[in-house]
């Protein structure tokens, strides 16, 4: 999974706006305010609420 890091400055939850991380296990990029995994699929972030799941 790998997303360049100019990418993953600009993104943000959209749920709380915060920052979020790689979790090259299973593929998520996570929000530890929300406890939202968001997942990336095809090396592209889908940064949707719906489709994120709790961790």
């Amino acid at each position: 999974m790998p997303i360049r890091p100019e990418l993953l400055e600009i993104l943000a939850c959209p749920q709380c706006k915060g920052p979020v991380h790689p979790v090259e296990e299973d593929e998520t990029l996570r929000c530890e305010a929300c406890r939202l995994a968001y997942p990336v699929r095809d090396d592209i972030p889908v940064m949707l609420i719906d489709e994120a799941q709790s961790f």
